[in-house]
């Protein structure tokens, strides 16, 4: 006799209460109520148990709807509880193949490649897309799964970020197709209509005469000492901005016969290969005598510890990225000087001051493209020199207000 809600709820004594077609209730002695079917398997005629759920969570009506499935499976030759493994598997699969779990282990194949600031900046990138399609399985992400996430970054207005973004989400893709998760990339497919990029240049002065007010503006900052010699050293050395904040006591020569300050491969901005390579050079920056009259200043107060410029929280740590460009927009040149531009500043006006590309090129650590950057291994040092000493001159002459660019006379 089929059963009933009201005799199941009633039900307390342990034992089988059948409902028809190997569907039954299973009452067990600590109350609880399961649902089973008995069925033989196909071909080899064996006789099986699948579980169809609990009492009340799994209703009477749905064990069932449920029975009735199973019965459809075994008339196509199909084993129900087998079904059921390898609709687990396939789900275990599935959720192995998701966005970002492929996300995280690309991540991790490419940590061996990136520096840990670089591998940050990808993961959080790759991060801006997980709410939109990190839960989905990678196969079945398309490019309207995709266009959502794209309108919302396009109405954040940073269009470079959106272009990385999508650009990272692509390489995900990429890399789930090596390993035949997918086999379309829908990110590369929407890639043009991501609103280009147009890359605009630091801002930096350039004119002699403003570049003297700059520099008057700088003697008279008023902020902390540290922070007041790094901004007294970013023209004269012009390094690029990372290597002036994070400068160590312990690559600084004060007392050798070419004062310098040695750069590690480490803190270039190198591939992470070139930076742990034992044969990579350092950056040599020649300090002119008024570099070295600002560090003797500088020593009696942070020269105990490791860097220059420590951090005002954490003495343990160097200024932070956004020291030196705050205190360039409090001083009044917001928009039109960061700490970046001394580097287009110095190479404009060396240029014009007669100093040769190689010797600029090389003290601003660029990389000369094509073959010949293979074969010229040059640094140039005797010029820099040099070139390094002309140039805190000729800055004097502009912060007194009686510099002009002339050409650089060099001796025979």
């Amino acid at each position: 006799m089929p059963l009933t809600d009201t005799a199941i709820r009633k039900a307390k004594d342990p034992g089988k209460l059948a409902d028809g077609g190997g569907l039954y209730l299973l009452v067990k002695a600590t109350g609880g109520k399961w649902w089973r079917l008995d069925y033989r398997r196909p071909v080899t005629g064996k006789r099986n148990t699948l579980s169809l759920g609990t009492y009340p969570e799994t209703s009477l009506a749905e064990a069932r709807a449920k029975r009735e499935d199973a019965k459809r499976l075994l008339q196509n030759g199909i084993d129900p509880g087998q079904q059921r493994k390898a609709e687990k598997l396939a789900g275990a699969e599935r959720a192995a193949n998701t966005f970002e779990a492929l996300a995280l282990e690309w991540l991790e194949v490419k940590r061996s490649e990136w520096m840990p600031s670089h591998h940050e900046k990808q993961a959080g990138r790759l991060r801006q897309a997980l709410p939109w399609i990190g839960h989905k399985a990678i196969a079945d992400i398309g490019i309207a799964d995709l266009r959502p996430m794209l309108e919302h970054l396009k109405r954040q207005g940073a269009t470079d970020q959106t272009r990385r973004i999508i650009q990272n989400v692509a390489s995900v893709f990429d890399y789930a197709i090596t390993l035949e998760k997918t086999e379309r990339n829908p990110a590369r497919d929407l890639l043009p209509a991501v609103p280009k990029h147009h890359k605009k240049n630091f801002p930096a002065i350039k004119d002699p005469a403003r570049v003297g007010e700059l520099l008057r503006a700088i003697d008279s900052f008023q902020g902390s000492f540290p922070v007041a010699c790094a901004l007294q050293l970013a023209p004269l050395w012009f390094c690029r901005p990372g290597e002036l904040r994070a400068a160590e006591w312990a690559h600084i020569d004060l007392e050798g016969e070419h004062p310098a300050y040695t750069v590690p491969a480490a803190k270039r901005k190198l591939r992470k290969a070139q930076k742990e390579a034992q044969d990579t050079p350092p950056h040599i920056v020649p300090l002119s005598r008024q570099a070295v009259a600002i560090l003797q200043t500088l020593h009696p107060l942070t020269g105990r510890g490791r860097y220059l410029f420590p951090g005002a929280r954490d003495p343990g740590r160097c200024l932070s990225d956004a020291a030196l460009n705050a205190a360039l927009a409090n001083l009044g040149f917001k928009g039109e000087m960061v700490a970046h531009g001394f580097r287009h500043m110095a190479s404009t006006l060396l240029h014009e001051m007669g100093f040769s590309s190689d010797a600029i090129e090389a003290q601003l650590s660029h990389k000369t493209p094509g073959v010949r950057g293979v074969y010229n291994k040059a640094q140039y040092l005797p010029e820099r020199r040099k070139m390094m000493q002309a140039w805190a001159d000729y800055l004097d002459s502009l912060r007194a207000g009686v510099g002009n660019v002339v050409a650089f006379k060099r001796s025979a």
